[in-house]
């Protein structure tokens, strides 16, 4: 068991999400909402605290204000502690370099930034998780075993196709888990093992090592980048992990249950897919429960004309339309004679009487008027970006919407 002061856990939190579209126009993509009653933080926090690491940071950047309440100052996870816990991380300017200080330009170049803070702490070891996937592991063990091993740097990785793998960080190991290669979001991957954006680093070779490449880097810079503080690092995948892998000591460990990264529209709802099938095992440790801040609204209600199969009822759901495949966040109200269908459908939406919505996302606060008709049936078995329609907070929708559409928030269609 890692001590107090022995292990440092940095979770980044700080990422725009653009590819989220109209979902991260107003809000930190670690702060959207997962399966009705989670946001996409708790994963990595939970698995922090479950892991007994003492001192937990959060990077945050993008959208501050839309995460800050929710996280609490580390409440809701036992981390608001008079000495360590939790501690926010903020982009700072004049604290300097320009390449230490502002907005990063990726996670591995966030690293660089925070270098100095992570030095000053003095953990052994840095534990870093992404805050924008769904994963439940015991980490305690990876922690262990990377501590006893003398490796620098412990990559936890999964299996995906080939296609997804194309939009993440391939990782190539030998059979005893030594990592001997890195393609960085190749076009043609090699292979579907990935990197899950759960690392364990040797804190004094990682510090080094981002010294090392902010050097090598800055000569081929343009003035332009320089200036504007980018040192080039940019993700871990493109100079931090290869760089690593050089040296021989870095090792894959398969992370065990479900994993998926939700940072893509037609991922998000295939996620959410799969935890409607069974397929999403997060949930089901008791011993190390997914912590969250549960919404104070009385229980859901399907009424007499209601029907629901195969959904996911979040508290204060009041149903009197047929809800099938999907999964209605908090407050979420569908009337008589509504329809909602594959669709993930966020805090206090309001589907009027004989509305339909199918295959879609709708944020917080919109409202679908009766009779509208909102998104198609899919023609593709997995979701596509292409097929799901995404509709911003706060939006009205009174006519009907093709699949693939995307409304801004606040939008008055």
């Amino acid at each position: 068991m890692p001590r107090r002061g022995e292990v440092l856990a940095l979770v980044q939190a700080g990422g725009q999400g653009s590819r989220m579209d109209v979902l991260t126009r107003e809000r930190a993509k670690p702060a959207l909402p997962y399966g009705g009653v989670h946001r996409l933080v708790d994963f990595a926090m939970s698995a922090m605290v479950h892991a007994d690491l003492a001192d937990v940071w959060v990077s945050l950047e993008y959208q501050v204000t839309s995460i800050d309440d929710y996280l609490s100052g580390g409440r809701p996870w036992s981390l608001d502690r008079n000495r360590g816990g939790f501690r926010r991380i903020i982009p700072q300017t004049g604290t300097g370099p320009a390449t230490e200080s502002g907005f990063a330009f990726g996670n591995g170049d966030l690293l660089l930034r925070m270098s100095a803070d992570i030095a000053a702490f003095g953990a052994r070891a840095l534990v870093v998780c992404s805050a924008d996937h769904v994963f439940n592991m015991d980490l305690e063990p990876v922690i262990d075993e990377h501590l006893a091993s003398g490796r620098v740097a412990t990559v936890l990785t999964s299996e995906v196709t080939k296609k997804d793998a194309s939009d993440n960080v391939v990782v190539l190991a030998g059979r005893d888990g030594t990592v001997t290669g890195v393609e960085h979001k190749p076009s043609r991957p090699s292979a579907g093992t990935v990197a899950s954006e759960i690392f364990v680093y040797d804190t004094n070779v990682l510090l080094d090592t981002l010294q090392d490449l902010r050097r090598e880097l800055a000569p081929g810079q343009d003035p332009q980048d320089t200036a504007a503080g980018d040192s080039g690092i940019g993700d871990f995948g493109e100079h931090l992990l290869p760089r690593l892998v050089e040296g021989g000591r870095v090792a894959a460990v398969p992370l065990t249950g479900y994993w998926r990264d939700v940072g893509q529209p037609g991922l998000y709802l295939q996620s959410h897919r799969d935890l409607l099938q069974g397929r999403v095992d997060v949930f089901d440790h008791p011993d190390r429960p997914v912590i969250s801040h549960w919404p104070d609204r009385p229980a859901a209600r399907v009424r007499a004309a209601g029907e629901c199969r195969d959904s996911v009822l979040s508290p204060g759901v009041d149903v009197s339309g047929l809800v099938v495949g999907s999964v209605l966040g908090p407050g979420v109200v569908v009337e008589k004679g509504a329809e909602v269908h594959d669709s993930v459908l966020l805090e206090d939406c309001v589907v009027r009487a004989g509305a339909m919505v199918r295959t879609s996302v709708l944020d917080e606060r919109c409202e679908v008027a009766a009779r509208a008709r909102v998104g198609a049936e899919p023609s593709a078995r997995l979701a596509r970006d292409e097929d799901v329609v995404l509709v911003g907070r706060d939006s009205r929708v009174r006519g009907d919407v093709a699949a693939g559409a995307r409304l801004e928030p606040g939008s008055q269609l």
